[in-house]
């Protein structure tokens, strides 16, 4: 490894630019927080419909209830185990009643307030399911299941990952470069409950090129995705798709990647000042996370 992670540097970027929400997950990551601080902070974000909005996704401030910032909350309640909430079940059933038909979720809800909403959000198709969201929600979700038995045995839990797994099965052609990046997470989340799951992994890493990096299309200059993107997590059968040293390599990089305010970056456009210190107090905390489960970050 390069640069040694400065944690104290870390904690003051958080401190100066970090919402709440986030200095509670530095909080328990770092400091051994307390995990009901972490979840009175998340309810902020809540709606009295079980689901979330609010700008907890960054870039999708109107206050209603929407998929993506399921995908978040989810990751929160993830993050807090074992402790158990009865808001995931509650969210769970937000989304059975969000779904589609088909069992998939749409890419956004119809928006009530467009005010500092990236232009991706606005106008969204509420009538088709996205691989993209739902296989992201759905890969939070079975991570929460994994220490709690109510969203485990939920009924849209079931649902969505059949309709991930045949929606992924018949994909042809490269997808986008999220979708792909979500499908390989979600596959990763259930290939130890899903006798299918490997089969579609092999599938899908035709599309990722050996040294990981798939560009976003329509991206900003230089945006894409890497494999650290992809194997998120240490041990899945997503961390076999690298060879040799690609993924240390990646560790190596991302510990390096620290600025000098003690905070992480990202690659792509946000569309206010605020959605930007928000997605890069993200950053910050994922960074640490992935540096923690492969024990670069110790302690």
């Amino acid at each position: 490894m390069g640069a040694q992670i400065d944690v104290s540097a870390a904690r003051d970027f958080m401190a100066t630019h970090g919402r709440v929400l986030d200095r509670r997950r530095f909080e328990l990551l770092i400091d051994g927080g307390d995990p009901a601080a972490v979840l009175a902070a998340l309810d902020g974000y809540r709606n009295r419909d079980g689901g979330y909005g609010w700008g907890l996704e960054p870039d999708l401030r109107s206050p209603e209830s929407q998929p993506s910032a399921a995908m978040h909350a989810l990751e929160v309640l993830a993050e807090v185990a074992p402790v158990a909430t009865p808001r995931s079940t509650e969210l769970c059933d937000w989304l059975g009643a969000t779904s589609l038909p088909d069992g998939g979720l749409p890419f956004a809800c119809s928006l009530t307030d467009e005010a500092g909403c990236a232009p991706w959000w606005r106008n969204p198709d509420v009538s088709t399911s996205s691989l993209q969201v739902t296989a992201q929600v759905a890969a939070n979700a079975h991570h929460v299941a994994k220490h709690d038995a109510a969203v485990r045995t939920h009924p849209w839990l079931r649902r969505a990952t059949e309709w991930c797994l045949a929606v992924i099965d018949s994909i042809r052609t490269k997808p986008f470069a999220y979708e792909l990046l979500f499908a390989v997470r979600f596959l990763d989340a259930v290939a130890d409950l899903e006798p299918d799951a490997l089969g579609l992994l092999a599938k899908l890493a035709a599309y990722i090129p050996a040294d990981g990096v798939v560009p976003v299309a329509g991206g900003v200059e230089g945006e894409a995705l890497g494999a650290l993107d992809f194997a998120t997590r240490p041990g899945g059968p997503v961390r076999e798709m690298f060879e040799g040293g690609i993924l240390e390599r990646e560790l190596g990089r991302l510990t390096d990647a620290q600025q000098p305010d003690g905070g992480w970056t990202v690659t792509f456009a946000s569309v206010s000042p605020a959605a930007a210190l928000e997605w890069r107090a993200y950053a910050t905390v994922e960074a640490l996370i992935r540096l923690r489960r492969h024990h670069v970050l110790t302690g």
